[in-house]
């Protein structure tokens, strides 16, 4: 998996929880995330499948978010890559590349899960949200972009009496990424500088 496809799925993530009511809906679950969650704190497991649904790569890390638009996003294994949303700019870092890209935040996030869980309730316009069932113990909402060239076709999140517990991501050329999540805190006060980001000496600086 490229460093490019890492960072878009960090995006995806770059802050995610949820507080659900026990037997609520999906979408029931997803409104009392956006209405009661500002901060959250979690650990991740990300598993990549191409479009013949092979494995092809497992990734981990941890993840924290401030809303709107603040989180930062570290993948730990197999190899290092930082993701950091500071309000106006997203950075992405690859120490190995000794590199840094960054992107304006309202143009890199779109119509992409950052969007819909770290941004503000605008957000939501992006997507049709619809009910998706329930499904390993989860219940289900898929949201589809209403722009057809987004990065993402179609995303689903499934939700279990306590919180976002999984996601799903498929892009336009087959491949789906799952994401699961554990040790989830809500609402935890946060470091401000886990927000911003200073390229390092020496580091290549990509954008504005």
């Amino acid at each position: 998996m490229s460093a490019r496809a890492q960072a878009a799925c960090g995006l995806a993530l770059a802050a995610l929880l949820a507080c659900g009511a026990a037997r609520a809906s999906g979408l029931e679950r997803l409104g009392a995330f956006m209405s009661g969650t500002r901060s959250a704190r979690a650990d991740f497991v990300q598993k990549v499948t191409d479009r013949k649904g092979e494995h092809t790569q497992t990734s981990s890390g941890s993840l924290e978010f401030e809303r709107p638009g603040q989180f930062r996003w570290a993948y730990d294994k197999p190899y290092a890559q930082l993701i950091v949303g500071d309000g106006t700019h997203i950075w992405i870092y690859d120490p190995d590349l000794a590199q840094v890209t960054v992107r304006a935040l309202d143009r890199a996030l779109g119509a992409t899960p950052a969007a819909l869980l770290a941004g503000n309730n605008q957000a939501l316009d992006a997507f049709v949200l619809t009910e998706a069932g329930e499904a390993d113990g989860l219940q289900w909402v898929l949201a589809s972009p209403r722009e057809p060239n987004g990065p993402f076709a179609r995303i689903r999140m499934g939700f279990s009496e306590s919180g976002i517990a999984a996601m799903e991501l498929s892009d336009s050329f087959g491949q789906q990424t799952r994401l699961t999540f554990s040790a989830l805190v809500r609402n935890p006060r946060l470091d401000p500088a886990d927000f911003h980001f200073t390229p390092p000496a020496g580091t290549d600086v990509v954008g504005p």
